[in-house]
C-alpha cells in the first residue's frame, strides 16, 4: 500500500510507479505541495538548482517550467556539458547543459515532472522540446520525468481545446508510465474566458488526465472560493484528482497573502496545492514556499519534509 506523500521518503518514491504516486497524493488529503521552478533561470542560490532550494523549503513535488527535452538544461546542476568558450560567466559555474531530470531527482529524493506547452500546431517547431507532442513526452520519460503537465505559459495561445488534444496525444504515448496533469492557471494570452470550464474538465478527463488544474482562489479575476470549489468538485466527480494553481505572480507577494491563498485552496477540497515560479530568478521566495506548506499542514509535516534525508 502506498504511503501518504507527506510521509514518504526518498526510497519510497523510488519504488513508486504512476498509480502509486497518485494514490500517495490522494491519501495525503489535500496536504501535497507542488512547487514550480524555471529550469533555465539562473538559480536563486549560487551553485544550487532551484529544484533543490524548493525541495529544501518543503515542496513534495517539483515541476520544471521551460525544460526543453530536446536540449536539456537545469541551471546550477552538476555534471553538465563543459561550458562554451567566451561566455561572460565563471568557468566553474554549473550551467547544467544536458542534465537529465533523473540527475536532479537523485539530489532531492522527490518526484519531479515538467511542463509541456499546448501551443497551436504552427508553433510546435518553434517551441521544440517544450511543445506538447508524443515525441517530447516519450523523451521526457526517458529523462526521468514522473509527471507531465500539459498547459500553456503566458502568451503561448494555449486554449482549453488545444490542451485537451495535447492530453490525448501524450496519454496515448506515455499515459501508462507517468502522471498526466492538465490545465492552466491563467488565460495564456487568450483572456480570462479561456482558463477553465466544466466542459474543459470533462474533455481533459476523457482525454486521459490524472490531475486537473484550476486557478487557486484569489488569483485570476472571478476565482472565488465558492466558484473554485465547484470546479474542484466537478473534477473529482469526473475521476481525476484536483490541483489548485498559483501562477499569477502572486507567489512573489507577501507571506500573509500566500497563507490566505493556501487556506482558501485547501477549503476547495483540492488534492494538490501548487505555488508558481514567479518570485526571484525562476522560483517563489523560499520563505513563501515554507509558509505555504505550514499553512496547509503545519510545522510538523513541513519540517519533516524539509529535514528528511535523501538516504532514508
Amino acid at each position: 500500500m502506498s504511503k501518504r506523500i507527506l510521509s514518504a521518503t526518498a526510497s519510497d518514491f523510488e519504488k513508486m510507479d504512476r498509480a502509486d504516486l497518485l494514490e500517495s497524493i490522494r491519501l495525503a488529503e489535500g496536504r501535497t505541495v507542488c512547487a514550480e521552478v524555471v529550469s533555465s533561470s539562473p538559480p536563486l542560490v549560487y551553485g544550487v538548482t532551484n529544484a533543490e532550494t524548493a525541495a529544501a523549503c518543503g515542496a513534495d513535488l517539483i515541476s520544471l517550467n521551460g525544460y526543453d527535452v530536446q536540449r536539456p538544461m537545469i541551471m546550477g546542476a552538476p555534471g553538465g556539458e563543459p561550458l562554451p568558450e567566451g561566455l561572460p560567466i565563471p568557468r566553474d559555474f554549473p550551467l547544467g547543459l544536458g542534465v537529465s531530470i533523473s540527475t536532479v531527482k537523485r539530489l532531492i529524493g522527490r518526484p519531479i515532472g515538467n511542463k509541456l506547452d499546448c501551443v497551436p500546431p504552427e508553433l510546435r517547431d518553434e517551441f521544440g522540446g517544450r511543445a506538447a507532442t508524443a515525441e517530447n513526452a516519450r523523451r521526457a520519460v526517458e529523462l526521468g520525468s514522473d509527471f507531465l503537465w500539459l498547459a500553456g505559459n503566458p502568451g503561448t495561445g494555449a486554449s482549453t481545446q488545444l490542451i485537451a488534444r495535447g492530453v490525448a496525444e501524450v496519454a496515448e504515448a506515455v499515459g501508462d508510465q507517468v502522471v498526466i496533469i492538465a490545465g492552466k492557471m491563467h488565460g495564456a494570452g487568450l483572456g480570462r474566458a479561456d482558463v477553465i470550464s466544466v466542459d474543459a474538465i470533462r474533455a481533459y478527463a476523457e482525454a486521459g488526465a490524472d490531475i486537473i488544474v484550476v486557478p487557486a482562489p484569489g488569483t485570476v479575476p472571478g476565482a472565488t472560493l465558492e466558484y473554485t470549489k465547484s470546479l474542484v468538485e466537478a473534477i473529482q466527480a469526473a475521476g481525476p484528482l484536483a490541483m489548485t494553481g498559483m501562477g499569477t505572480s502572486q507567489e512573489g507577494s507577501d507571506v500573509e497573502t500566500i497563507r490566505q491563498i493556501a487556506l482558501m485552496s485547501k477549503m476547495t477540497g483540492a488534492d494538490v496545492l501548487h505555488i508558481g515560479d514567479a518570485g526571484f530568478s525562476g522560483m517563489a521566495p523560499p520563505e513563501n514556499i515554507t509558509a505555504f506548506s505550514i499553512a496547509i499542514r503545519g510545522r510538523r509535516h513541513t519540517y519533516r519534509r524539509m529535514a528528511l534525508s535523501i538516504r532514508r
